[in-house]
């Protein structure tokens, strides 16, 4: 099996900064895209940031130019820098990554459990 385990999230005020960590463990052949998803409260899940495994990027608007996302392919890490952070930041975020599984050999995404930012005003 595959387990993905986030860190960081927390309490801020409005302004601050949070870095987020996702490490992924278990039977790992190779990590294609990884990213970040969050859910708001009363809110449907979105995607906030993904990330190749070549590196390329892409985010979604409302983060664009606040968040930077990152990875250490060597460590199976996935990293959420969030600077100049909103209330409406206020989510569980989720570590995702689409991996290529070392026993069944096929592409399967897999989740981690999350962590709570909050972001207070």
């Amino acid at each position: 099996q595959v387990q993905l385990v986030e860190s960081g999230g927390g309490l801020v005020q409005a302004g601050g900064s949070l870095r987020l960590s996702c490490t992924a463990s278990g039977s790992i052949l190779r990590i294609n895209a990884m990213g970040w998803y969050r859910q708001a409260p009363g809110k449907q899940r979105e995607l906030a940031a993904t990330i190749t495994n070549d590196g390329s990027t892409n985010y979604v608007d409302s983060v664009k130019g606040r968040f930077a996302i990152s990875r250490d392919n060597a460590k199976n890490t996935v990293y959420l820098q969030m600077n100049s952070l909103k209330p409406e930041d206020t989510a569980i975020y989720y570590c995702n990554a689409d991996v290529l599984h070392g026993v069944t050999l096929r592409n399967r995404d897999f989740w981690g459990k999350g962590t709570l930012v909050t972001v207070s005003s």
